[in-house]
């Protein structure tokens, strides 16, 4: 063999094991790399709405595997839920799981994003604003204006709130003047203008406040989270169907400079955990508080369709809102004139496609 192939064989060896030896010492540095870890507190201390938290959270552990995990907080875990936006702001928390209208006390159009008026469509329709009508760009418009160093995702698009308990049946409009009533966002204002006197309580208080006569009727959410509550053991009259907040859904927040310092593969997975989420919410949550409906009437709870003439009042009373508020709040306007815009559109399109429903099911169920 010459000296010319027995060089070229050691030159060949050593590249090879030069190579081996550094993925050797490579490998560790990726193996032992620490996950990212986020902080997040939950609105909930218990009951669908932690389990639908910890569905999202489930979804980022399962796409991004090692490298990041969050850490899910209950309620008042860290900071109480009314502080919670300004925590994820100052780095206290790193992101939280709520709804827009806990904090719209900041600022009113806050309560446009999920539980502003209906023009026709529901939050499914609302959402499809946020990503396609322009409605992110206005959200984020509105976070730099109050300087909030925040970065916030929307999800699980929820069936229409109940109109709620009562001591008794709601026959007519005129027999919602002068209650105590219990609600939050832009919803208290609307009840006020039906004559209403409106109380804004935490999710826990309700049935307590309720059963002490603080109040005199209420609504939180859902078939499910109000069993959940008790509601059932302080009224038997329970209406549903409502205006008065017909659309909602989660907001997911993460303080922005932290959710930026992530590598932009771990940012896209908070932001389509984020949209996977959405979907079994729905299928979820639709499920759960069907079977819970059937369950509250077992227990003895008379369940009613809301009266057309509440609801009517309802929808006369947004606009007396939306008015004022448009009046005094630029911002407020600006964001009222993008969502008709887009609900005007779309729902002239589902209106004339969608055939009645109703009638299918009364058709087969009578």
């Amino acid at each position: 063999m010459s000296d010319v192939t027995n060089r070229r064989k050691f030159l060949k060896g050593t590249a090879i094991a030069g190579a081996a030896a550094a993925g050797t010492l490579a490998a560790p540095s990726i193996a032992n790399a620490a996950p990212v870890t986020l902080k997040l507190q939950a609105a909930w201390g218990g009951g669908i709405f932690l389990e639908n938290a910890k569905s999202y959270v489930d979804r980022v552990h399962a796409m991004a595997g090692n490298d990041l995990k969050i850490d899910l907080l209950a309620v008042n875990a860290v900071v109480k839920t009314s502080q919670m936006q300004d925590a994820v702001h100052r780095g206290v928390l790193d992101a939280c799981h709520y709804v827009p209208a806990y904090w719209y006390s900041k600022s009113k159009a806050a309560s446009l994003f999920g539980t502003g008026p209906c023009f026709g469509w529901s939050s499914q329709e609302v959402l499809g604003w946020c990503h396609y009508g322009g409605g992110m760009e206005l959200f984020n418009e509105l976070m730099g204006s109050l300087g909030l160093n925040v970065v916030s995702f929307f999800n699980s698009a929820m069936p229409a709130q109940p109109m709620g308990w009562f001591k008794e049946e709601i026959k007519d409009a005129s027999q919602m003047d002068g209650l105590k009533y219990r609600t939050v966002g832009l919803a208290a204002d609307v009840l006020m203008e039906m004559g209403m006197s409106v109380v804004q309580l935490p999710g826990g208080e309700i049935q307590p406040a309720m059963k002490s006569g603080l109040i005199d009727a209420a609504e939180f959410n859902n078939p499910t989270s109000d069993k959940d509550f008790g509601m059932q053991d302080v009224s038997k009259h329970y209406h549903l169907g409502s205006f008065h907040q017909s659309q909602e859904f989660f907001e997911v927040s993460f303080n922005k400079k932290k959710y930026e310092s992530l590598p932009a593969e771990l940012q896209a997975i908070l932001k389509y955990a984020s949209e996977a989420e959405n979907s079994n919410f729905y299928w979820h949550n639709t499920k759960r508080y069907s079977e819970d409906l059937v369950k509250l009437q077992d227990m003895g709870v008379n369940v009613y369709r809301t009266p057309e003439s509440v609801m009517k009042e309802q929808l006369k009373a947004w606009d007396l809102v939306v008015e004022r508020i448009s009046a005094e709040d630029a911002f407020f306007a600006k964001v009222i004139e993008s969502q008709k815009a887009y609900a005007k559109e779309v729902m002239n399109y589902l209106n004339l496609n969608q055939p009645d429903y109703k009638m299918a099911y009364n058709h087969h169920f009578g």
